[in-house]
């Protein structure tokens, strides 16, 4: 028998926006939907199963058949799925995520839920910092943007050309230096990427892995609730409950003052501190691009301040 579909109209299936606001966020939940919303994505055919034509009341595998494909009884994925992680072993783990075909980004986020490590509530807590060196390294790097991104979305350092291109985030208040709001609060960015569905997507996505590894964060369940609340597109992006690392790619802005710029990015992830990323821009060599970014180096503070007329600034 098929169970009962999730009610989309809310957040990932639980809590209506807003509820969670300062709490924190449900783990055992977080796996029972994520499990849920990857197994709705696949079909009997998919991963060669016969699929016999009856009516199916909820979309993708059922329990019975992605519990066949890892081997496992029905009634023990069951208790998985709804949220009970408990004793459960990492060999199973691995293969309902060969079942479900979970990428390795998806892989890590489902042992984060299932199997939460007991030290994360203290770690949650702690305020990042950056450090001196870091940022005097940031500060080095001449014509091209640079920043440090940490929880939550955080914008934490930046150099010079992040300003100019990306807005002067100086002029901020610290808790709204954060790329999730500035994405889904801000119009300014909106025009600024052109490619914004990309961007709120990824932004998403990194949010749900942080989740992932800090369910018991407040901070982090404050600024869902927030969003969540007054962001539509954020509510619909979230209840997908998506994951990614990140990584590297292109992204095309539309600069107020240089116009578009199609710049490619890597993010280097800190050896001492993992939640804390660099992450570099930079332009193809003698593109219109490079020039776009040149000219920007080379107007300083003049660049920094009229970019501010649009995004980072009220």
């Amino acid at each position: 028998m098929d169970e009962q579909p999730v009610d989309e109209r809310r957040p990932g299936g639980g809590a209506a926006p807003g509820d969670d606001m300062g709490r924190s966020l449900d783990r055992r939940a977080e796996l029972s939907e994520f499990l849920r919303s990857r197994r709705a994505r696949l079909k009997p055919e998919d991963v060669g199963l016969p699929d016999y034509g009856r009516h199916r009341r909820v979309p993708g595998l059922r329990r019975e058949e992605l519990a066949q494909l890892a081997g496992v009884s029905v009634a023990y994925y069951t208790r998985l799925e709804q949220g009970n992680g408990r004793n459960v072993s990492g060999e199973v783990l691995d293969a309902i995520a060969r079942a479900l075909r979970l990428t390795d980004a998806e892989q890590a986020h489902l042992t984060h839920l299932a199997k939460p490590k007991q030290h994360r509530k203290k770690s949650s807590a702690r305020q990042q910092r950056v450090r001196g060196s870091l940022s005097r390294l940031l500060d080095t790097m001449d014509g091209v943007p640079a920043y440090v991104s940490g929880r939550r979305a955080e914008i934490l350092a930046w150099n010079r050309m992040a300003a100019a291109v990306f807005g002067d985030w100086s002029e901020l208040q610290p808790q709204e230096r954060n790329w999730a709001r500035l994405v889904f609060l801000k119009p300014e960015y909106r025009e600024l990427f052109v490619e914004w569905d990309q961007k709120a997507s990824d932004i998403v996505s990194y949010l749900r892995m942080d989740a992932g590894c800090h369910p018991d964060d407040p901070r982090l369940s404050a600024l869902v609730g927030e969003l969540s609340v007054k962001s539509q597109e954020f509510r619909r992006l979230w209840a997908t409950h998506d994951v990614k690392e990140k990584s590297h790619g292109v992204k095309r802005l539309h600069h107020p003052l240089v116009g578009e710029m199609s710049l490619s990015f890597e993010t280097f992830a800190l050896p001492d501190d993992a939640e804390q990323s660099v992450v570099v821009y930079h332009a193809e060599p003698g593109s219109a691009s490079a020039e776009a970014l040149r000219l920007l180096a080379s107007w300083g503070a003049d660049a920094t301040r009229a970019g501010t007329s649009a995004p980072g600034k009220q």
